[in-house]
């Protein structure tokens, strides 16, 4: 009886990862595609994908690599970007039984992602080391799967084909922001400001010589402290709502 309960949480795990893994493949296949564009060979674009699981980190690697950027921008660029990723393991932690040792939550945490994140943490009670397992499965070889044929494709098809499927990746990101702009008060502001800031270092010739990564660091820490301080989060309607 037992193992029937874990290998049904295994399988629920992998049911909930179906949906993430499919849509994960054709996010990876853009970003394969645009690596490629840039040149970067598709064996690497496969180890960057199967080591980092994160587009927007990914894509801003792209660019600092593209523009032989620092090791410093790159550090400090993905420690910006990614640190959602903070809260939300701290968070997730809270929610897993005795069966996940240290080392076990050490490892689960680099395969946590936005939409793995809200799946797991909207299940009811404390999830167990097997369903997890189940979760993650699919996501992961969604976007490995997907970035080694975006690579490869890239590398075959014609060169307006692949300028083309290049920014499905950006179309990505605005399907993201869209939904959380219109429900929550304080995103819209920061995408615009973000938006400014990065045309305003675009065009304005004083900001030439600052590398890609630096501009993403400037633009996204700015865009968040000016939110934070301009559009507070009110914590009693947030307790309200909830």
């Amino acid at each position: 009886m037992s193992n029937e309960k874990l290998k049904l949480k295994f399988k629920n795990g992998i049911k909930d990862g179906l949906p993430i893994g499919l849509g994960y493949l054709s996010v990876s296949f853009a970003f394969g595609v645009q690596a490629s564009i840039l040149g970067i060979p598709a064996f690497m674009s496969l180890f960057i994908s199967m080591t980092n699981l994160t587009s927007a980190g990914q894509l801003a690697g792209l660019t600092i690599i593209a523009g032989l950027g620092t090791i410093l921008e790159m550090v400090l660029a993905q420690l910006v970007i990614n640190a959602r990723y903070f809260l939300m393991s701290l968070t997730l932690s809270q929610k897993l039984d005795n069966s996940f040792s240290t080392k076990n939550r050490f490892f689960f945490s680099a395969f946590i992602t936005d939409e793995i994140f809200a799946i797991a943490s909207a299940k009811h009670g404390l999830i167990n080391k097997k369903y997890f397992y189940g979760l993650i499965i699919l996501p992961y070889v969604g976007w490995s799967l997907g970035t080694i044929l975006g690579a490869l494709a890239g590398s075959q098809l014609p060169l307006q084909i692949t300028n083309a499927l290049g920014i499905a990746l950006y179309a990505m990101f605005i399907a993201i922001i869209i939904p959380p702009s219109i429900s929550l008060k304080g995103v819209l502001p920061a995408v615009l400001i973000a938006a400014g800031l990065s045309c305003a270092m675009y065009y304005i010739p004083i900001f030439d010589g600052l590398n890609n990564g630096f501009k993403y660091i400037i633009c996204a820490v700015l865009s968040a402290l000016i939110t934070a301080y301009f559009f507070p989060i009110d914590n009693k309607e947030e307790q309200d709502e909830n």
